[in-house]
């Protein structure tokens, strides 16, 4: 299928890379106009046919000014996140405060300033909007080891997707989750090389990644950019409120 996001409009966060740029591109080749945004503007270079613009999802202000530049969208895909490492005693205040700022309330921002104009676009067009929450297998789904307050974060995040869903299921607004398993992206690459310092190598950490990976490799970008646009798409109109695990088997 092609066009399948013909006429519509989204915002896709952290678009400069990893999961949110594959989303990007896989939204701009299926005909939607795409907005995208990064904290880090120069990482959005090379997207092409992509609306593109500094956003620091930290901020309240900067997300309003954003949503009010943008106007009117079909589609919000929240990407943005952080991955601490350790367990609740290696978890500052300071540490879960981030995480729980960046990975949960960040949506939070965005959702309440582009929602507005969501079911206003949803009224008028007679359409549906959808709402899409990057979560985790680490999550309410399944406990990983060392991953204390993102397991913690993206449980909430799924939490908040279903208010969402529930509030708004009248109104023409849909609202799910994606839970990934390890996706091969630049962070979690970094993340390899830094568990790679203490477990005596790059290989050796790449092997425990792909170790616990019951389909025996990690999974790639553009396949969650593919349930991304599914999310997105009209066929997907009978879904909402859901917490969807793609993640190789990792939460069987």
């Amino acid at each position: 299928m092609a066009g399948r996001l013909k006429g519509k409009i989204a915002v896709v966060t952290a678009a400069g890379q990893g999961i949110g740029r594959a989303i990007a591109e896989a939204f701009i080749a299926e005909g939607a106009t795409v907005f995208a945004s990064d904290i880090a503007r120069d990482k959005l270079d090379g997207l092409a046919r992509a609306k593109k613009a500094k956003l620091d999802v930290l901020s309240t202000k900067a997300v309003e000014a954003y949503a009010a530049k943008v106007g009117e969208v079909d589609i919000l895909v929240n990407v943005a996140g952080f991955v601490h490492h350790g367990t609740v005693l290696d978890a500052s205040d300071r540490d879960f405060d981030f995480s729980f700022d960046l990975n949960v309330k960040s949506m939070h921002r965005t959702i309440r300033a582009f929602l507005p104009g969501m079911l206003a676009r949803a009224k008028a067009n007679g359409s549906s909007g959808s709402i899409i929450n990057l979560s985790s297998g680490a999550s309410s789904l399944k406990g990983a080891p060392n991953r204390y307050v993102y397991g913690a974060t993206k449980a909430a995040v799924i939490g908040l997707t279903k208010s969402v869903a529930v509030d708004f299921i009248r109104q023409g607004i849909r609202c799910n989750a994606i839970c990934p398993g390890t996706v091969r992206s630049p962070s979690w690459e970094g993340r390899v090389e830094d568990l790679g310092k203490s477990v005596g190598g790059k290989d050796k950490a790449m092997e425990m990644f792909v170790s616990r990976q019951p389909m025996g490799r990690v999974g790639e970008a553009s396949e969650i950019a593919a349930l991304a646009v599914y999310l997105a798409a009209a066929e997907s109109a009978f879904t909402t409120g859901t917490a969807i695990p793609i993640d190789g088997g990792w939460t069987l």
